[in-house]
């Protein structure tokens, strides 16, 4: 099976690129790390040479991985859905990999599908304190429409906070949205990070702050320890893979008094901390699905 995984360049996710790497040479797999900005398209009727690398023809995979997530702009996504064209399957395709980067979009699907997710609004800066107050209420969690890491999420436990950081995003000329979020008091500190390949749960780790942050994100510091699966969890966490058509997703979950919340998805989850925490070779399970997607 050849199979190529296609990068950002500037990706902070070297031990995940080791990983498959190191998997892959134990599988013995014909494996190729393809950095998305030495790609070129050129679109014809004669499209199984319309894919160049490093300014070679080249032939192309059995299967792609997308391991862009977040960062996944339109150049990225035209290489994506060019493979795509040429039927070579991408995991997660450039569809589902849009809908988890935008998190209003994502919210907006869920909500749909009647999965349950904290309150969401969208909002401009300088935002509508009394709106915020009366549609969300206080404390609230105002994020990034696109990101990771925890990185561009912020707490905000009451309407002087929320109006300071309106007037600080105003003063910095930020254009892009933000979404304003229902806090949910229960899980604070901690959340569940649930890993699920080609419709199936792998395992769950319980992420938990260090040092009184309300984000428990392995990345910004916090702690992993394995989580037994419940049902609940376990299907909640299927549905929303498959309202969002992941293949391979990250779905984070918040600890609510009646179950769980949904937090976020992710189309590129890390996994070192969940490896480490959990003992389960996540390259491997995502090595014999995409050798499976490869039969089909």
């Amino acid at each position: 099976m050849k199979t190529w995984m296609l990068v950002n360049r500037e990706t902070k996710e070297l031990y995940e690129r080791d990983r498959f790497l190191e998997e892959a040479n134990n599988l013995e797999i014909n494996f190729g790390i393809v950095y998305a900005d030495e790609v070129d398209l050129i679109v014809s009727r004669d499209d199984r040479k319309s894919i160049r690398y490093q300014n070679e023809i080249v032939s192309l995979p059995d299967v792609l991985l997308a391991r862009t997530g977040s960062a996944t702009g339109n150049y990225n996504l035209s290489v994506l859905r060019q493979f795509e064209r040429l039927n070579v399957p991408t995991l997660p395709n450039s569809d589902s990999i849009i809908a988890a980067k935008d998190k209003m979009y994502a919210n907006q699907i869920m909500a749909q599908a009647g999965l349950p997710i904290p309150k969401t609004m969208l909002t401009r800066f300088p935002s509508n304190c009394d709106l915020v107050e009366k549609q969300v209420g206080f404390p609230c969690v105002v994020k990034v429409i696109t990101g990771s890491h925890g990185v561009g999420v912020y707490l905000c436990e009451n309407k002087k906070q929320f109006n300071d950081l309106s007037e600080l995003i105003s003063a910095l000329d930020f254009k892009n949205s933000m979404i304003v979020q229902e806090y949910v008091q229960f899980s604070e500190g901690r959340d569940l990070r649930v890993i699920v390949i080609g419709g199936r749960v792998i395992g769950a780790m319980l992420r938990q702050s260090t040092d009184g942050s309300f984000k428990a994100n392995i990345s910004r510091g916090g702690e992993g320890l394995a989580y037994d699966v419940d049902e609940k969890m376990e299907l909640l966490a299927i549905q929303t893979a498959k309202v969002l058509d992941l293949d391979i997703a990250g779905i984070d979950l918040l600890f609510h008094e009646d179950g769980y919340r949904i937090c976020e998805a992710n189309s590129s989850p890390g996994f070192y901390g969940f490896e480490n925490a959990l003992d389960i070779n996540i390259p491997g399970k995502i090595f014999e699905y995409a050798k499976m997607r490869c039969r089909e």
